[in-house]
């Protein structure tokens, strides 16, 4: 299915108000699609990062509960496709609060899960993440990689992606999985790393992280977007878990002093100990096979990580203000 062949598709983005779900619903309105955006309830009437969208205008705004089979069901009645992507996904937090990971997560997928396989809803893509193989046993990280737990959060999204396998398995559910490995890019939450040490650069001269040794497999958002679409559009990635990352790793050390030289700032890097995860929980080192993903979807990522980040630091000089730099933000 190319971006032509989303034109009137009816599909549900779950998410939709966070960083990657804000993307991928602008993509597929832009591709053409009747979106339907389901975010989180709130007092506020908040949409998030859709608050901040030009085009969500043109979506159908739902607020719902994830956690909320019947909300669940009514989002997902008469979609083409549904783009499961809300959870809970910050990992300083889930030490603090495993149970919401639970319910959010697990209980969540189920929703959407049963949902569909009782509305017949002909393509489900689901969510997971790279922190299910906890640090890398072998290089790079292809599908048959071991899961490893190493935090709550990933515990969480390894339970979720096991629903997934099952309803696929027993009852035929049209389901892919998609695993983006660190996505990163405009709108991104103060909780990642990018946007931590991009807000620090443009804002002092100290960059205070965590562990400066583990790398990551850093892709930008617009490919992790095209990603899900080219997972949902092809029939042969039904029941399959596909690996959505750039294939290049980077120490997040050498990623701030890059970032710094991009925007132009001198600066000191700190590790401090409130950001440290605990040891045996740290993920040391994460790079993506991204060879199945291009045999079953056609995927590549197009948008190198010196592109993506230049777009990145650009947003983030316009939009500063929204975030606090001198703040950790578990």
């Amino acid at each position: 299915m190319s971006d032509s062949s989303w034109a009137g598709k009816r599909v549900l983005v779950t998410g939709a108000a966070g960083f990657i779900g804000s993307h991928l619903s602008e993509r597929l309105v832009q591709a053409g699609a009747k979106v339907r955006a389901m975010v989180h309830y709130n007092f506020q009437g908040s949409r998030g990062w859709l608050d901040h969208s030009s085009l969500a205008g043109e979506m159908d705004v739902y607020a719902g509960d994830i956690t909320d089979r019947d909300s669940v069901k009514l989002a997902m009645e008469g979609c083409d496709a549904v783009f499961h992507l809300a959870a809970l996904i910050a990992i300083p937090y889930s030490y603090r609060a495993p149970g919401s990971y639970v319910n959010a997560n697990i209980i969540g997928t189920l929703n959407v899960l049963q949902a569909g396989r009782e509305l017949e809803t002909p393509r489900i893509a689901h969510t997971s993440t790279s922190e299910v193989y906890g640090t890398a046993l072998y290089a790079p990280i292809d599908e048959k990689h071991p899961l490893q737990g190493q935090s709550p959060y990933s515990a969480s999204k390894i339970g979720a992606d096991k629903i997934a396998e099952s309803f696929y398995l027993s009852f035929g559910t049209p389901v892919v999985t998609v695993r983006p490995f660190n996505t990163f890019g405009p709108r991104q939450s103060a909780r990642a790393v990018i946007p931590t040490i991009i807000s620090q650069c443009l804002s002092g001269r100290t960059v205070k992280l965590g562990s400066l040794t583990p790398t990551r497999d850093m892709n930008f958002v617009r490919n992790t977007a095209e990603g899900f679409m080219a997972a949902a559009a092809s029939d042969k990635a039904i029941g399959e878990t596909i690996n959505f990352g750039s294939g290049r790793e980077i120490t997040i050390g050498d990623l701030a002093h890059m970032i710094a030289d991009m925007a132009g700032a001198k600066i000191e890097i700190q590790s401090e100990e409130e950001r440290l995860r605990p040891e045996k929980s740290e993920v040391n080192r994460l790079i993506a096979s991204n060879a199945k993903a291009l045999e079953l979807t056609g995927w590549t990522p197009r948008t190198s990580l010196e592109e993506g980040l230049e777009e990145t630091i650009a947003w983030f000089r316009d939009n500063l203000h929204l975030y606090r730099p001198d703040v950790y933000n578990v």
